[in-house]
């Protein structure tokens, strides 16, 4: 038998299904790889914002951990809410223990900008886990904490992307371009070379989940056997339908459309069964 493509989210929950596992493990079926999460917290939310939240024990993550890898053991992992330094050692830990593809997504900052991590955490996340990770998938607000300075400008996040690579030592890093102007441009340092990631810029609010979704489709790449550059360039087309084609769900800031390239696809097939007359 064909050995199936798994991935494994540690994670956050979203009841709304927009971010957090929810938005994970209906993108990792959209790319044809099994989908694993591990629970890090449980949040209340929905398209307006956070209520409330609560921290899975440690010991109740380590146990899922694992569940998970003594008998289904994933071809690659992301992580994404990681809320206090007894989480983030867990999950290193273990993450370190395996030397398994590791997609971290730096959940640091809400929309509103404001922090989700004590500076401990963020220590943590810095030292631990980023040197553990095969790419990084920092937003703009991200790439300023995690190097401790400022960025205005793509140039500048160039070198942001070098530097949470050569200084801080994450595999590869891809600082995403969607809070600058113009088109949304992401750039990928990895092996010494750059490489940019564009697509136009689309004026909606229904942005929820894009870097959960962004990161969990370049995990089911990963797992599928893609190198990084080619991982990011089709979860760059993922996440850019997914915003282009949103649901119109919510009453806030709505969750981006995770069937969007699968709809393409159909679309594509209908038009190639009607050009030929089958």
């Amino acid at each position: 038998m064909k050995e199936v493509p798994m991935a494994l989210s540690i994670a956050g929950t979203d009841p709304t299904g927009g971010a957090g596992i929810h938005a994970d493990l209906k993108t990792f079926q959209e790319c044809d790889t099994y989908g694993m999460a591990v629970v890090t917290s449980v949040v209340s939310q929905n398209t307006e914002g956070v209520r409330d939240v609560w921290h899975v024990p440690v010991e109740l993550i380590k146990s899922q951990l694992n569940a998970v890898f003594e008998d289904t053991r994933p071809q690659a992992v992301k992580t994404g809410m990681l809320a206090t330094p007894e989480i983030i050692n867990s999950v290193a830990d273990r993450i370190e223990a395996e030397k398994v593809p590791l997609v971290v997504d730096p959940v640091m900052v809400a929309t509103s900008g404001d922090s989700l991590m004590e500076e401990e955490t963020e220590k943590l996340m810095r030292t631990r886990l980023l040197p553990l990770a095969t790419i990084i998938t920092p937003n703009k607000d991200e790439a300023e904490k995690l190097i401790g300075q400022s960025i205005s400008s793509l140039t500048e996040a160039k070198e942001a992307a070098r530097h949470l690579v050569e200084e801080l030592g994450a595999g590869s890093a891809l600082v995403k371009g969607g809070h600058f102007s113009g088109d949304a441009t992401d750039i990928l340092y990895a092996g010494n070379e750059f490489y940019y990631f564009s697509a136009p810029r689309t004026e909606t609010n229904h942005t929820h989940g894009t870097g959960c979704t962004l990161s969990a489709a370049i995990a089911a790449k990963l797992a599928r056997g893609y190198n990084i550059a080619d991982a990011v360039d089709e979860s760059k087309q993922f996440i850019t339908e997914a915003i282009s084609q949103p649901l119109g769900i919510g009453k806030g800031n709505g969750p981006v459309n995770h069937f969007a390239s699968r709809l393409t696809r159909d679309e594509l097939f209908v038009e190639r069964r009607m050009y030929h007359g089958k």
